[in-house]
């Protein structure tokens, strides 16, 4: 049996202001370095040893990576960064409180902009400083392919051929992988795997720093896929998960 677990970051600083995130590079708060050290007590208590890890190239999914690597004893292994493995990019609505802007535009567009599989924010001005052009890090990357906006779709068509190409065939020399990224980046690969459609993957929420194992056979084909852990707690993260961006 091989297993790849996908881990979304642990609560940022942007998480607790309510505010969209996207590629903005943000910390963890205190109450997400502490939800990354749990997935690891889960994971050491599910008997995982991972042979290889992936995370995106932003902090908060680096930051979790380290904590939990570090708690299993694990900080050894390869890890791979990759900017497919990032966040939505959620255009100019980056750095905006989701409640406020729910207020203006109504709960319904921004959920449209949050979970919904084609619509997209408006897009950064090339001039924007917030605009990935301007990130060193990412001055490797062909400008045609760096977004200012992104809808799920988008995200999807970034993060798949990582998944094909890297993450899937890391299987073939390690056991357990371990990849950390994000919200949408991994709504976008649970799509894929369990056969989603555009309709459901809007109610999927994934909560932060909650494993999400997928087994896989010998042949790298799927047989299941489970959320260690306790049911009710995981149940009462996703609402909470589900309730963000809405008028307080």
């Amino acid at each position: 049996m091989k297993r790849i677990v996908l881990l979304r970051h642990g609560e940022s600083l942007w998480n607790r202001e309510n505010r969209f995130t996207g590629w903005t590079d943000v910390d963890l708060t205190d109450r997400g370095e502490a939800e990354a050290a749990r997935a690891a007590e889960l994971l050491r208590t599910e008997g995982f040893r991972f042979g290889c890890a992936f995370a995106s190239y932003l902090k908060r999914a680096v930051r979790t990576l380290d904590i939990v690597l570090d708690g299993l004893d694990r900080d050894w292994i390869p890890v791979r960064k990759s900017w497919r493995l990032n966040e939505k990019h959620y255009g100019a609505l980056q750095g905006l409180d989701k409640a406020e802007t729910a207020a203006q535009y109504g709960e319904e567009q921004v959920l449209l902009w949050r979970r919904s599989y084609d619509t997209a924010p408006e897009p950064l001005a090339a001039e924007d400083p917030r605009n990935p052009r301007h990130d060193v890090r990412y001055r490797d990357v062909p400008a045609a392919e760096l977004p200012c906006t992104e809808s799920l779709r988008d995200t999807v068509a970034r993060a798949l051929p990582y998944w094909h190409c890297e993450i899937l065939p890391a299987l073939t020399r390690c056991d357990d992988v371990l990849v950390v990224a994000h919200g949408n980046s991994l709504r976008g690969i649970v799509k894929h795997l369990k056969g989603l459609s555009d309709e459901e993957i809007v109610r999927l929420n994934i909560p932060t720093a909650a494993p999400w194992v997928f087994e896989f056979d010998e042949g790298l084909s799927l047989r299941r896929d489970y959320l260690p852990g306790d049911t009710e707690q995981l149940a009462a993260r996703m609402a909470e998960t589900a309730g963000v961006g809405t008028r307080k």
